[in-house]
């Protein structure tokens, strides 16, 4: 008998939910469509949710991703000729973060901001052993938390904005 696993996969619906359980990053929830453990994975699939008022501060990642926009509006800073600049981004957009380059989401909006998140095996990983289960917003981060982004980051590879780097692109990091 084939597992489930060897079958096509068909969810209807991903901007209002999936089966899958919700997964608090620090703000942000993820729900794996396509996780990283998945056997012969060659990518990561989620459903990422940006509830009003989160931010998800400078970073960089060695990891391309990509996101299409399916519910909501949000800001993503990127990269381009002139520097660094926050772009509006809304439901059918398509955003692409090529690998080591610095950028950040911020919802400003009222409404969550849902995309569909394609990316490496090896960053959904690190979003795997970053989550936490999904109780709702957690408020800011406390120096734990913190503390175990720093860590996970530097295990991976992965570069966080400094504080006097965020504040330079208008996002003040709010620590417990």
């Amino acid at each position: 008998m084939q597992s489930d696993q060897n079958h096509t996969k068909v969810l209807r619906g991903v901007a209002a939910g999936t089966p899958y359980a919700a997964m608090d990053v620090f703000g942000p929830t993820v729900e794996f469509i396509c996780g990283p453990d998945d056997p012969g994975a060659d990518f990561c699939v989620m459903r990422g949710v940006l509830p009003p008022g989160v931010v998800v501060p400078l970073h960089g990642h060695d990891d391309d991703e990509d996101f299409l926009i399916l519910a909501g509006t949000q800001q993503v800073l990127v990269e381009d000729a002139h520097g660094l600049r926050w772009r509006d981004v809304y439901a059918g957009d398509y955003v692409h973060i090529p690998g080591g380059i610095l950028h950040a989401h911020r919802n400003v909006s009222d409404e969550p901001a849902v995309d569909l998140v394609v990316t490496s095996t090896r960053l959904g990983q690190f979003f795997r052993e970053l989550a936490r289960p999904d109780v709702g917003l957690q408020g800011p981060l406390t120096p734990d938390d913190l503390g175990q982004l720093i860590a996970l980051s530097t295990k991976y590879g992965y570069v966080l904005g400094t504080p006097e780097q965020n504040a330079a692109v208008g996002i003040e990091l709010g620590v417990a």
